[in-house]
Order: C-alpha cells, then structure tokens, then sequence
C-alpha cells in the first residue's frame, strides 16, 4: 500500500488499504506499507501521522513500514 501523505487517508485509499491487508493474510503473505513522499509542497508529517493513525485505527497491523522497518525498505519514496 503506498498512500500520499498529503492529508487524511482517504476513504477509497482505506478500502483499498483493507483488502490488501485482507489478500496478505490470506495467503499468507506480507503486508507492507509505502509512503509515497514525493509531493514535497503538500506532504507533510502530520499527514504521514494521520494516515498510520487511520491504518491503526482500522485494526490492520503492517508487517513492514516506516514505522516497523524489515526488509523491504525503504518505506518512504524520497528515500
């Protein structure tokens, strides 16, 4: 999943956000959070904040991002 932090999670980015989660589970795979931070004039941290609030809040736990870390990184496009 690779949300723009450029304001709230969307409702459409949440859907999506909560099948992949769903697909990842299913079979057995990994679920990985990328922030997509290539909008520097709109992204900000608060936004970045909000939206792992949001995934949080939904109840989905990330197997990796840039609040977890592993393999995949980097979780942050500007990196």
């Amino acid at each position: 999943m690779a949300p723009a932090p450029t304001g709230r999670l969307h409702i459409g980015t949440a859907r999506t956000t909560v099948h992949n989660w769903l697909f990842a589970r299913h079979h057995a795979g990994v679920f990985v959070l990328r922030i997509e931070d290539t909008d520097r004039a709109r992204s900000t941290p608060e936004s970045l904040a909000d939206i792992l609030d949001a995934i949080r809040w939904l109840g989905l736990d990330c197997d990796e991002g840039p609040d977890v870390g592993g393999d995949y990184g980097p979780y942050l496009q500007s990196e």
